[in-house]
């Protein structure tokens, strides 16, 4: 398979610009939404190039995704929180301490569809002398709030994302710059690891946020653009992004346009290929 093929049209679109630090989009159901990490805001982009304020203070968001039940989740590194805001609009807190300790920054987060929450949470939101867990790890929150931490081997852990299937979690390492793939159990603990992509580069950039189509393609924000990856690891390329991106999602009706946040702004470019539904 060629890259091209996975595209349609040659580049990504700019369809705004402006902001400081844009992260987390996710498509909800007529609008895509978006953290600006360093202004503290959810931003709502609209199909008719409209742009709201959704949630300000947002708690500096970082990754965002949707509950089953539809409602908001985020990871949120000014409060070292995973939030959900449902239909009244308040943000209430899913977890922030774990054994005890305070979270570090939660960076990026998931919903698997029997509704179990799965986070990554580096130090990168935090001073090195506030952190008060002992390593920088990824957690599964079950529907009943229980908790566990289910690795705590990465240097920093970011992206995340499961197959189609959702027998695999994928999970990348910023600082080794690589992708890591593990078997996950039905209550979130994981077997099996071994390192699937490569994202090593001259160039800026590690990988970051990352997403999965309905045939298992990995689409990984890294170094120059999106990488895309086989379910098997073979690289099939970069779709190269004007600006550095830090993370991906797929929206529209038909779930075949990828959205992509780049430092100040948002581009996107229709697939051939849906991407995974969100719960």
């Amino acid at each position: 398979m060629k890259l091209r093929s996975l595209f349609e049209g040659g580049h990504p679109e700019r369809i705004a610009t402006g902001f400081q630090f844009t992260e987390g989009p996710v498509w909800c159901d007529t609008e895509l939404r978006f953290s600006d990490i360093p202004a503290g805001i959810i931003y709502a982009w609209r199909p008719d190039g409209t742009i709201s304020r959704w949630r300000d203070p947002s708690g500096h968001s970082n990754g965002l995704t949707r509950s089953r039940t539809g409602a908001l989740v985020a990871a949120e590194h000014g409060n070292r929180r995973v939030s959900i805001t449902d239909a009244s609009g308040v943000p209430q807190t899913l977890i922030d301490r774990y054994d005890g300790k305070r979270l570090n920054s939660p960076n990026d987060v998931i919903v698997r569809s029997d509704g179990v929450v799965f986070f990554t949470d580096p130090p990168y939101g935090i001073d090195p002398a506030d952190q008060e867990q002992p390593v920088n790890g990824v957690y599964a929150v079950h529907p009943d709030g229980t908790a566990i931490r289910i690795a705590e081997d990465f240097i920093r852990p970011n992206g995340l994302a499961l197959s189609p299937d959702e027998r695999t979690l994928y999970i990348d390492d910023s600082r080794r710059r690589h992708v890591r793939a593990f078997d996950v159990a039905p209550d979130g603990t994981l077997t099996n690891s071994r390192i699937l992509c490569d994202l090593d580069h001259p160039q800026p950039g590690s990988p970051d946020g990352m997403k999965v189509d309905e045939a298992g393609h990995l689409y990984v924000a890294g170094a120059t653009g999106i990488w895309v990856f086989e379910p098997d690891g073979h690289c099939l390329g970069v779709i190269a992004v004007p600006e550095l991106p830090a993370n991906c999602t797929f929206g529209d009706a038909d779930r075949k346009t990828l959205y992509i946040t780049a430092r100040t702004s948002i581009y996107r470019i229709r697939t051939t290929t849906a991407g995974v539904r969100v719960v």
